[in-house]
């Protein structure tokens, strides 16, 4: 036997002895004991099956020290064939973050929110087979992040930068074995991003992103009142992208939001 059918045969077996252990690391049971997670896995995640998966990695601060830009971090590249992925804070007021759907990106998705009190934040990636896969961490706070004013609302500079687009490419090697070297796109669309909790200051928030390479959707974001103010997003790719990105959205009082990335 010749040391490549050797190494295939080794390989073949730790797959197959680790196939168990992470069915078996697959749960029902919520990690977090969290009395509000059956309410809202019936709301957001409605008769699916869901499992508690460690394939999906959630990072976030231990304390959050400012409740009103907290990063989060999603990555769930163990799973195949990932459909979307939908983000949930269990004690925040409002607790959709946002829904991200890789049509031609990798798994993964970097962001900033708003965090009332300290809580779960979780992930849940639904697959094509219709399964739900959730990760989470949770984030300690002092809390307030979704009830108060942003800076651009306080000193009124929102309006002259509402909907600005600014991005960047960035080459990585974080792509998967055997692909190419991979890319990080790291964006930013300015929005005051009002909760509509703040006394006087009714919800205004970016609903809907969608970038695009020529013809073709490479990703779409739906967004909530959660999300930061000028919210700043990370997506990678498997590949490098080539040409001119194109970002398209709307807000929910109805304006457009357009800009192009080298």
């Amino acid at each position: 036997m010749d040391r490549r059918t050797v190494l295939g045969t080794l390989c073949g077996a730790a797959s197959a002895s680790l196939a168990p252990r992470l069915a078996r690391a697959q749960t029902d049971t919520d990690p977090f004991g969290s009395m509000q997670w059956p309410a809202l896995r019936r709301e957001f995640l409605g008769t699916d099956r869901v499992v508690f998966d460690p394939r999906v990695q959630v990072q976030g601060p231990a304390f959050a020290e400012d409740p009103m830009n907290v990063p989060i971090s999603v990555a769930a590249d163990g799973l195949a064939e990932v459909e979307r992925i939908t983000v949930i804070v269990d004690r925040n007021p409002i607790r959709k973050v946002l829904e991200y759907f890789p049509l031609a990106t990798l798994p993964r998705v970097s962001f900033r929110f708003k965090l009332e009190q300290a809580s779960p934040v979780r992930a849940a990636v639904r697959t094509r087979d219709g399964v739900w896969h959730v990760g989470g961490v949770w984030v300690d706070s002092a809390g307030g992040g979704c009830t108060a004013a942003g800076e651009t609302r306080r000193d009124g500079s929102w309006a002259r930068t509402l909907g600005e687009v600014n991005g960047r490419v960035f080459p990585h090697s974080a792509a998967p074995a055997g692909s190419t070297a991979g890319a990080r796109l790291r964006l930013r669309v300015m929005h005051p991003m009002d909760t509509g909790l703040v006394g006087g200051i009714p919800a205004f928030y970016v609903n809907r992103l969608s970038l695009r390479d020529g013809e073709r959707e490479l990703l779409r974001l739906n967004a909530f009142e959660p999300l930061s103010e000028n919210p700043v997003f990370s997506f990678d790719f498997a590949g490098v992208p080539h040409g001119r990105l194109q970002l398209v959205g709307t807000d929910n009082n109805g304006n457009r939001i357009a800009g192009s990335i080298e």
